[in-house]
């Protein structure tokens, strides 16, 4: 008697075919990615138009203002705005956001940026920031700070920009 090279072979229990295998790893794809997309809160927008000033502001007078500019390794530009804040209120302040207006001689709309206010932390062997918050303002303290800008637009009059506390926390 000859083998059964051409035999039927017997069906395989509990498999099944590789296409429900993918539509249900599709499945699972799409709930996680869904849930986790729904999951995410969007950062709130920074203002573009100017607000008011923060009722703390006169509290927290801006001076000593000084611009600089550096490159970065990408080959742009970064330009500093420096200067000191002192609390002269009667609480301690751990965040400062303020707005930053670029004037132009066009009679052009200002470019408006809102940004926190970042504390200079250490000067050697470079210039390290913080956050507020990582070092409260107390009252009577006088810190120096650092804001760090990107792209000011090309018809920036080149004016010391004006700069107001908007917000603190």
């Amino acid at each position: 008697m000859e083998p059964a090279i051409f035999g039927t072979q017997p069906a395989e229990r509990g498999s099944y075919p590789p296409a429900v295998w993918g539509v249900a790893a599709l499945v699972v794809i799409v709930v996680a990615a869904a849930l986790v997309y729904s999951g995410r809160k969007k950062p709130a927008a920074a203002p573009s138009t100017l607000q008011p000033a923060d009722a703390y502001a006169a509290s927290l007078p801006l001076s000593q203002f000084a611009m600089s500019e550096s490159a970065n390794l990408s080959g742009g530009k970064l330009t500093y705005l420096d200067g000191h804040v002192q609390n002269t209120g009667s609480r301690t302040v751990t965040r400062i956001t303020v707005q930053v207006v670029f004037g132009n001689d066009e009679a052009l709309a200002p470019q408006i940026d809102t940004v926190p206010l970042m504390l200079i932390r250490t000067k050697d062997p470079y210039i390290d920031t913080q956050a507020v918050s990582a070092n409260p303002l107390k009252l009577g303290d006088d810190r120096e700070f650092r804001l760090t800008f990107e792209a000011i637009p090309d018809n920036w009059n080149q004016q010391m920009p004006e700069v107001r506390v908007i917000q603190t926390k």
